[in-house]
């Protein structure tokens, strides 16, 4: 697989291109998060930067990122590992979540606009396309983009990026159980209440709806793990 540098730019204006780091550091991580690299698994940068055709040098700067990141880590004897999933990390982060993740969806349904509310619809719509074909890599897509416009909608930027990372920790749990069928049909079920709520206006339901959105998520790692 080949993987350069990418560029991003709304029209008319000059692209940004992406520096090679940053690219190593967001396929590495989605290799992470869909279990390409399993937990517990040592990493090799040559195989890692043969595979995305990518420098050796770009590929560990990616990996010290993702330490600070806390999805991979530095055994003794083995070199750095994928950080391995444990019951004591899913309950800490739904905590965590709990707590920031309902105050920011009730501040999201006081400011949201009218375009981000269209955003999260089209969002439910290809998560919906998504459950039904089965499609994993698709779900963990849409999922994190439903956060991430959440996220950004309560104005408050550095709880968006601290929730970024949240997010991409509490995937690696998600993953593991979207092989239940019928978990995908609950997500669907639970992100409409979200996004009817937010829509409303109404924060107290929404913070309700993502409260039991988490749980969930908590409930069903446990029976996982």
């Amino acid at each position: 697989m080949s993987i350069g540098m990418e560029s991003h730019a709304p029209a008319g204006k000059p692209l940004r291109r992406r520096s090679l780091r940053d690219v190593a550091y967001d396929r590495i991580k989605e290799m992470i998060i869909t279990c390409e690299l399993r937990p517990g698994e040592v990493i090799s940068e040559a195989a890692v930067s043969a595979a995305l055709d990518i420098g050796r040098t770009p590929v560990h700067q990616a990996l010290d990122r993702l330490m600070v990141d806390e999805l991979v880590e530095v055994m003794p004897r083995k070199g750095v590992i994928v950080r391995p999933l444990s019951l004591h990390e899913a309950h800490d982060l739904s905590e965590v979540r709990l707590i920031n993740e309902t105050y920011s969806v009730r501040l999201a349904a006081q400011r949201i606009t009218p375009a981000e509310i269209d955003l999260l619809h089209q969002n439910l719509i290809r998560m919906r396309a998504a459950e039904r074909d089965y499609d994993y890599h698709a779900l963990i897509g849409v999922d994190r983009e439903f956060h991430a416009t959440l996220a950004s909608a309560s104005r408050n930027l550095i709880m968006a990026d601290f929730l970024s990372n949240l997010q991409d920790r509490a995937l690696r749990f998600w993953f593991v159980s979207l092989k239940v069928p019928e978990h995908l049909a609950r997500i669907c079920s639970q992100h409409t209440a979200i996004v009817d709520a937010v829509a409303e206006r109404d924060p107290d339901r929404a913070e309700e709806a993502m409260r039991f959105h988490i749980e969930q998520f908590r409930n069903n790692v446990s029976r996982l793990i």
